[in-house]
């Protein structure tokens, strides 16, 4: 007779996955603010927005969806590692995944895309697909509206008082910008970042205009 050891199911790897980053996100906000409820969770209002775009353009490039969505959840995990952070989320997704229902055979390209996901920008391309996508996915995040809003929420959620005037410069000092618009890999990442960089750089344009009261000429 099996043991019911052997016969335990796995748990589902998309909920284990969002729980193991939350608290991973919970762990950096402790670090960084010294408490796990600050205003303005930035890590995870990050990684779910990647999720959502990885998701989106895994659907637009027949990238492996299951792949995606599991190195979109992970990808940052070991964000406390800093530069080291791409490699140490691989080493987490190894040690993890094989303990939820996630497809064995799909760990490998996991933990190759979270390795691959570093950096604002690329001199080169990445050539697999899958890693194509959540580096693409990531850095949209990056860029636009949603960047101005993440950045505004980090910098308010902190403990130390920041002056609009702060918040906009450190928008304005954001140069990188074009070379992640053009390092993007897939057709609609491409379109989106271009979108994204005219839409970052309109709203700061129109924020200061209101402060200086251009519009009342």
């Amino acid at each position: 007779m099996p043991s019911s050891k052997k016969n335990k199911k796995k748990p589902d790897w998309r909920k284990a996955a969002q729980k193991a980053m939350r608290e991973a996100t919970e762990r950096e906000l402790k670090l960084r603010h010294g408490k796990i409820d600050p205003s303005f969770n930035y890590r995870w209002e990050h990684v779910t927005a990647v999720v959502t775009l990885a998701n989106k353009l895994a659907a637009l490039t027949g990238a492996d969806a299951e792949i995606v969505e599991a190195a979109a959840w992970l990808h940052d995990i070991r964000k406390e590692t800093k530069d080291k952070h791409p490699q140490e989320g691989a080493k987490f997704a190894r040690k993890f995944l094989p303990q939820t229902d996630f497809p064995p055979e799909k760990i490998e390209p996991v933990a190759r895309a979270i390795e691959d996901h570093m950096g604002l920008w690329r001199d080169e391309p990445l050539k697999e697909l899958e890693s194509q996508v959540l580096w693409d996915a990531d850095k949209l995040s990056k860029i636009g509206l949603t960047a101005a809003f993440h950045w505004t929420g980090s910098a308010l959620a902190g403990t130390k008082s920041q002056e609009l005037e702060q918040i906009i410069l450190r928008a304005r000092s954001a140069d990188w910008q074009q070379k992640t618009v053009a390092s993007m890999h897939t057709g609609p990442a491409r379109r989106a970042a271009k979108k994204r960089y005219k839409s970052f750089n309109k709203l700061w344009d129109k924020l200061e205009a209101e402060l200086n009261g251009e519009d009342l000429k």
